[in-house]
């Protein structure tokens, strides 16, 4: 990383699209605006972040049809396409409403198999990936698993292996356990590891006391989160200890974010150039 304003280095090394979407869901999700590219790369400044990052980072966004550029005299200016405001609206419903620990699960899972040949080797790995970000564990070959009814459907359509794929839901049984699958098909000690380096970073008198500002601090501990919670399937609590890091993670996580808003808040509003776009006053 680089160092940040006031010589300030900051031990970070989440991508700079990880950032992005972090700021993008904080300051333009629900806005209908377009943001200045300066702006952003002063704001990604702050976290260390350098301009040529930047704008490779908004370049490759604007070709995966995640950002729409538009002009205003000299100045080029980023927006949301209809894809990313999907994109950041799963992530904000992640981090503010699903929570980091299932407590009313109905005993259900949802089962995905699927087979496919070597020439679609690219498919299949979308399809993990997929998976994977929705919650599902891999059980055995070609079978993943997700506690609770998770819309499997629509991540197979959308991958267009309809005809490849078999989804269904049902309940275990019989020599069968609810636990021996969550550890079957989840690596529960890593996933209580990740909280653990979240917590160890977070839960001290002064987090990320070298940042220049709160702003800073803001875009880092939602990025962490979020990265923490794309990663979580959101495992039944009945099958977690007593102490599983996550509960006190988010707790911990919601905390720092209350206070790092107001004065990241301003900071930003003294930083970002904005634009209305797609007819908004």
């Amino acid at each position: 990383m680089t160092s940040g304003q006031n010589g300030d280095t900051l031990s970070y090394s989440a991508r700079p699209q990880s950032v992005m979407l972090s700021f993008l869901g904080i300051y333009l999700l629900e806005r209908r605006t377009a943001v200045y590219s300066g702006s952003v790369i002063q704001v990604f400044d702050r976290v260390g972040i350098s301009e040529e990052a930047v704008r490779s980072t908004l370049t490759r966004m604007v070709k995966r049809g995640l950002l729409t550029r538009h002009r205003s005299g000299r100045r080029v200016y980023f927006g949301l396409s209809a894809r990313a405001t999907e994109v950041l609206e799963d992530g904000a419903r992640r981090v503010w409403q699903a929570g980091a620990v299932n407590r009313d699960w109905d005993g259900n899972w949802t089962l995905v198999g699927f087979s496919l040949p070597d020439d679609r080797r690219s498919d299949r790995h979308d399809l993990r990936s997929q998976l994977s970000w929705a919650g599902f564990g891999l059980l055995q070959s070609g079978v993943w698993i997700a506690p609770g009814t998770r819309d499997a459907a629509a991540i197979v359509e959308k991958l267009g292996l309809t005809e490849h794929v078999t989804v269904f839901t049902a309940q275990h049984a019989k020599p069968t356990e609810s636990a021996d699958l969550v550890h079957k098909a989840f690596d529960t000690d890593a996933i209580a590891a990740r909280y653990q380096a979240f917590l160890a970073r977070w839960d001290i008198p002064q987090p990320l006391a070298g940042a220049p500002d709160d702003l800073t601090r803001q875009l880092i501990l939602h990025t962490d989160w979020l990265q923490l919670v794309g990663q979580d399937p959101r495992l039944p609590a009945e099958h977690l200890a007593n102490d599983w890091p996550a509960i006190r993670a988010e707790q911990l996580f919601r905390e720092l974010a209350a206070q790092y808003a107001p004065t990241a808040a301003r900071l930003a509003a003294e930083i970002i150039d904005e634009i209305p776009v797609d007819g908004s006053p």
